[in-house]
């Protein structure tokens, strides 16, 4: 029986050392670690949907 996705929700929290004055000092290389976490945590669905897809 085939399994269909109609919404997934993800939900993720990025807490930077110092709070807000991590964020105003770090600037554009916060940014950049924010970029990077969401492109791995698209990568990681990609893979299970395409895992679930072969089954």
């Amino acid at each position: 029986m085939p399994l269909e996705i109609r919404e997934l929700v993800i939900k993720a929290t990025v807490d930077s050392q110092g709070g807000e004055q991590g964020a105003a000092q770090g600037g554009g290389a916060n940014e950049e670690g924010k970029e990077q976490l969401v492109n791995l945590c698209v990568e990681k669905v990609l893979e299970i949907l395409k895992e679930k897809a072969e089954r």
